[in-house]
């Protein structure tokens, strides 16, 4: 029996933090151990984390630490606070398993979330990745500004960072990916982190709607441009639902899946032997204990999680880690 889904899509989600925080009070503050493994001098005591967009500003980190995250992946955050697009901007298919946002990086601003974050890494040692982004009225000749000043805000306490260019939802972000515009857009924020002397991460979080000679092209201009890894993917403008959403949006959960895992192969195999230098983050239709070790099997090195939790409920972290410790020995790929 799952009420929540007896309420309406997007009082459900308004009301979602407050479930997170009463869950949580049952729980212990002990992250679940399963193949646990270090990467660039950050400890993973497993491997599966909350994904970009769950809890955008930061604001119930000890809580996800107790319902049992590996990782926690925050935002996106954008340096100046802005409210989320007009009109209707969330809708689920319980028949689908599928959510729908038209959100457009909703954000309290880059102050509130530092403090949000500050707090929480002076009490605990749980990786924190801020998945970062660019305001609405930024236009994209100006976006590695905003990319850049955040980075460098967040230095001090993130564990490493998600540039994220794929969301649909946002006027022209993904064309940031294009072939004209993605690596004037990366050199900045790689001089930035030299000139920051970071050993922090750049992790880029890429759509899942692109074919995969683009990908590949994506993937090629990030490693010359010193990009530490990928999240594979964001949400999808595609529509292979039996309920029928606006064409405008993004989809997640189920339906996405068979996309992201497409972009996970075809990553693996096009950077070969780089592969082992880079982390690989799959997201996207992991709606099962088995969805996370099947992608972990394809060789992502995390797997990230949030329609689920919809549809499965907020134990999931707890569930897999049972499941974990039933399988045989999992093994960094």
């Amino acid at each position: 029996m799952k009420p929540w889904l007896l309420l309406p899509p997007k009082l459900a989600h308004d009301l979602s933090p407050l479930g997170v925080q009463l869950l949580s009070m049952f729980h212990e503050k002990r992250t679940p151990e399963w193949s646990s493994f270090f990467w660039k001098n950050i400890q993973f005591k497993n491997r599966l984390g909350l994904a970009g967009g769950v809890d955008k500003n930061g604001s119930n980190l000890e809580a996800w630490e107790r319902l049992g995250c590996g990782f926690i992946e925050v935002g996106t955050v954008c340096p100046l606070p802005q409210k989320a697009n007009p009109g209707k901007i969330f809708d689920r298919s319980i028949e689908d398993e599928a959510l729908w946002n038209k959100m457009g990086f909703p954000s309290h601003g880059a102050e509130e979330v530092f403090y949000n974050l500050r707090n929480f890494k002076g009490e605990s040692q749980l990786p924190v990745f801020v998945n970062i982004g660019k305001n609405r009225h930024t236009l994209n000749e100006f976006a590695a500004n905003d990319y850049v000043y955040l980075i460098g805000k967040f230095n001090e306490v993130a564990d490493a960072f998600v540039v994220n260019i794929s969301s649909p939802n946002t006027k022209g972000l993904r064309d940031l990916a294009n072939r004209d515009s993605l690596e004037a857009f990366l050199k900045p924020i790689a001089a930035t982190k030299a000139e920051l002397g970071s050993d922090k991460p750049i992790l880029l979080k890429l759509s899942p709607d692109m074919d995969p000679d683009d990908l590949k092209r994506i993937i090629d201009v990030s490693v010359q441009n010193e990009v530490d890894g990928f999240v594979l993917t964001n949400t999808t403008l595609s529509r292979q639902t039996k309920k029928q959403f606006s064409s405008e949006g993004g989809l997640s959960g189920k339906p996405v899946a068979t996309l992201s895992k497409i972009a996970l192969q075809t990553a693996i195999s096009h950077l070969g032997s780089e592969k082992a230098k880079k982390l690989l983050i799959s997201v996207g239709g992991v709606m099962t204990t088995d969805d996370v070790f099947e992608r972990i099997s394809i060789g992502a090195d995390l797997v990230e999680v949030y329609t689920t939790l919809v549809f499965s409920g907020l134990d999931f972290f707890r569930k897999v880690e049972t499941a974990a410790h039933e399988q045989p020995k999992l093994q960094r790929s």
